[in-house]
């Protein structure tokens, strides 16, 4: 019995040591401006987390597993923006809860930073009022009411600049096909126009491609690639994204030309602002650019799963010129290897061609359905149709009720669309989501 005894303490010791051999939450921060809150949780090391909201009233909660507050982190910080209150607890299973007491109903989007020259890891959340994600536009843009969705497609290299080569085709003249015909399909598709970046064989300088489509007031900006590498034995599609690093440096790269020439997040110029303003509101633009870049890209990435073998499923980050605007969502999408034998002829081919640029236009769709801007045709379409259904694929750490708060839905909504017996579900189990009108 003392043996029993002994053995069960040693247990609690060693979970609780477990517990603590977690992150550590060192510092919570929070600022808010033009309408939009930060809310950041440095950490000691990268932490596996969940978020979800309540409402009645509105919370949004963040999960830490194996996580605590550090000693040094007395109390909270006050709450700014659209936050009213923080406050934490740890529960039972070991996980940090920490929750946000919210002033309204708010849209949320989260990533992970991970160690720069200043802080360490960090867990990032924006809020903005419900509906302000919903696209990443210049603060000054006409308002344009039932105006179509841009999206500014970049066939890759040209002219020059041939790209990457397999046994008979160049990857200039394979991405501009495939771009040509994706266009061709967004242009059919109602509310939605494409902007052809190059629409023949010329070469356009990289900065150049991104400045063309900031112009033009384009929602969306994707970049059609096809891969090489040296073992020809390399296969399958990838979506990439700017990765965190490059970003910070393009930021801080931006914000140095202040003091030499006019810089500015959409028509909001930066040069008369205090350096600490001036760079809150760009990282602010930025943030919003790249969450909503991640979120576009996953759908991508899984419409291109049907029918492309995929060289990763989840979006990449790359440190990309292409995809370091500030003020709209950047993917670049390659197609697959154009120096594998088997992928080439596959992307030489007309009717393959089409199948991705339709899985491309898929993902594209899928975002806009969920994420319209509110001026636009689409918009204005959801709020007068009584319902439509969108399409998605359940991911790792997924719940229905997760799902439904995301999609401004009932459970029971979610359970009578795909005739669900329960809120059981599986990765990769494909959902229909009826959006309602106004949803």
């Amino acid at each position: 019995m003392l043996r029993l005894r002994f053995t069960s303490c040693l247990l609690i010791l060693l979970l609780s040591s477990a517990a603590f051999a977690g992150s550590t939450v060192e510092n919570v921060r929070i600022w808010s401006e033009n309408n939009k809150t930060r809310v950041v949780l440095d950490l000691s090391r990268s932490v596996q987390h969940n978020i979800f909201t309540l409402r009645g009233p509105d919370r949004l909660v963040i999960d830490l597993k194996d996580s605590r507050l550090a000693k040094s982190l007395v109390e909270m910080p006050q709450g700014a923006g659209s936050v009213r209150a923080i406050r934490s607890a740890v529960r039972a299973n070991g996980q940090l809860r920490v929750v946000l007491d919210l002033n309204a109903a708010v849209r949320s989007r989260t990533f992970t930073a991970g160690p720069n020259a200043t802080y360490g890891d960090r867990l990032v959340i924006d809020l903005q009022d419900a509906g302000g994600f919903s696209t990443v536009k210049r603060a000054s843009e006409a308002y344009r009411p039932g105006r179509d969705i841009v999206v500014a497609i970049d066939a890759g290299h040209g002219g020059h600049d041939p790209g990457s080569s397999g046994r008979r085709a160049k990857e200039k003249d394979i991405v501009l096909s495939i771009s040509k015909e994706l266009a061709r399909r967004i242009n059919a598709e109602p509310g939605m126009r494409a902007l052809l970046i190059r629409d023949r064989d010329v070469f356009i300088d990289l900065d150049d491609r991104v400045d063309i489509a900031q112009r033009k007031d384009a929602d969306l900006f994707i970049s059609i690639h096809a891969d090489a590498f040296g073992d020809s034995r390399a296969n399958g599609a990838s979506v990439f994204a700017l990765n965190l690093d490059r970003a910070d440096r393009v930021a801080r790269e931006t914000l140095s030309r202040r003091n030499r020439e006019t810089v500015k997040v959409g028509d909001v110029s930066l040069n008369d602002k205090d350096p600490i303003l001036a760079s809150v509101l760009y990282d602010l633009s930025q943030s919003a650019a790249l969450s909503a870049s991640n979120d576009v890209g996953n759908r991508v990435s899984a419409q291109l799963s049907r029918v492309a073998k995929m060289h990763s499923l989840k979006v990449k980050e790359k440190s990309l010129a292409v995809l370091t605007s500030a003020e709209m969502p950047s993917i670049l999408v390659e197609t697959g290897f154009i120096s594998n034998p088997g992928e080439e002829k596959k992307l030489r081919d007309r009717k393959y061609q089409a199948r991705l640029a339709n899985a491309i236009l898929a993902g594209v769709r899928d975002y806009y359905y969920t994420n319209p801007p509110p001026d636009t045709r689409i918009a204005m379409d959801l709020k007068r149709q009584p319902a439509r259904q969108v399409s998605y694929v359940v991911a790792s750490g997924d719940t229905v009720s997760q799902i439904a708060e995301r999609y401004n839905v009932s459970t029971a909504d979610i359970r009578r669309a795909n005739k669900l017996s329960s809120d059981r579900i599986r990765v990769g189990q494909k959902l229909s989501i009826p959006i309602f009108a106004g949803g």
